[in-house]
């Protein structure tokens, strides 16, 4: 299995429906301007850095219209306390059987101290009116919501 088809601008962005972290059903259509980001596991160094940039930049995104969802391969469980352990305040959704990470190019191989494995790529969109207006693939977490609200010009 290689690599998943990337979105890029313009594209229509792939729907979902998934399990939040407070059990219900989110969907991409719930949001208008929304950043969808996908990360590897919740409560790990890298995405709990990134889940709190995001989490402490939410009133100026939202401020600017845009909401935050964030989407890894963890049960509902795990999300839910990774939710409360950092005071999160945005749906965090999960996608065990990857298929939507997938679907928008954020699960394939990449490279993982020097191997080549198969695992979530930490990506972040920016989907207006159902199209991808910003596609970022094999982002850092660490200064990757200030290069985000940079692009957003925030």
């Amino acid at each position: 299995m290689g690599m998943s088809e990337r979105l890029a601008i313009g594209d229509i962005a792939p729907a979902f429906t998934l399990p939040a972290d407070d059990g219900s059903q989110v969907s991409l259509s719930d949001f208008g301007r929304v950043l969808v980001y996908f990360y590897p596991k919740a409560s790990t160094p890298g995405c709990t850095k990134e889940a709190c940039d995001f989490r402490d930049a939410l009133s100026q995104l939202n401020d600017a219209a845009v909401d935050v969802v964030g989407i890894s391969p963890d049960k509902v469980p795990a999300l839910a306390k990774f939710r409360d352990n950092q005071e999160l305040n945005f749906p965090l959704l999960s996608d065990e059987d990857k298929s939507v990470m997938k679907a928008w190019g954020a699960f394939g191989e990449k490279k993982n101290y020097g191997k080549v494995v198969q695992g979530v790529i930490r990506s972040t969109f920016l989907v207006e009116d159902g199209k991808i207006a910003l596609a970022m693939y094999n982002v850092k977490a660490t200064g990757h919501v200030a290069r985000v609200l940079r692009e957003l010009d925030l």
